[in-house]
């Protein structure tokens, strides 16, 4: 089972790149057997992050700074009112990383499900999707990166952050569908800090399973 470490949430907003190096450092320690299985989880100031596969157009049209990461996917935000999860775990042989993604969007499924909200997977998208009108807007966003057999970056659940950072970007490069938020869909106030304590007890069942 993975230990926690939840070191920044509101207002103890956490910097990108100190997040980032902090990854790195525990990312090499788990690798070298010095650490078990890491998660971090905690609430960033507003950032874009891009992921190796962002396209030009995809980035902020009005100038907006955008840190360019070694996590798979496209650009995203990460911002106040949203619980970023990074898992810092070793990956059992032989290496699944689709089934590493499933995984993680189940325990976000799970979570989700305890506020009173159902979710669930949409073919050939990753994340975690809320049916609205005929059609499904996201909820969460994964983004990875697996390296010595170790995983880095994670997920991004949208608690109540605001969604106007959206509209300058192609979220994660899909055109067609809206993000949203639990406490938007709910219509009741939902916090990072809330969401936290019930993931710490997904990844923790889930974890006996997986190991």
């Amino acid at each position: 089972m993975p230990s926690f470490e939840v070191i920044g949430l509101a207002p103890n907003f956490v910097d990108y790149e100190e997040g980032w190096e902090l990854q790195r450092k525990i990312h090499s320690e788990v690798v070298s057997g010095e650490r078990e299985d890491t998660v971090l989880l905690l609430e960033h100031g507003d950032v874009y992050t891009a992921g190796k596969r962002t396209e030009a157009e995809e980035r902020p049209l009005d100038g907006t700074p955008v840190i360019d990461v070694d996590r798979g996917g496209k650009i995203t935000w990460h911002g106040p009112g949203q619980l970023v999860g990074y898992p810092i775990m070793k990956l059992p042989d032989p290496i699944d990383v689709v089934g590493y993604v499933r995984w993680m969007e189940q325990v976000l499924i799970d979570t989700i499900a305890e506020f009173g909200l159902y979710t669930e997977r949409v073919a050939g998208r990753s994340g975690v999707w809320a049916p609205l009108n005929g059609s499904h807007v996201k909820v969460a966003a994964i983004g990875i990166r697996v390296a010595e057999k170790t995983t880095m970056h994670g997920f991004a659940l949208n608690c109540n952050n605001s969604l106007k950072p959206y509209e300058t970007i192609i979220a994660c490069g899909i055109k067609d569908a809206a993000t949203s938020t639990i406490s938007e869909l709910l219509q009741k106030e939902i916090t990072p800090a809330m969401a936290a304590e019930v993931v710490q007890k997904h990844l923790t069942e889930i974890s006996k399973v997986a190991k």
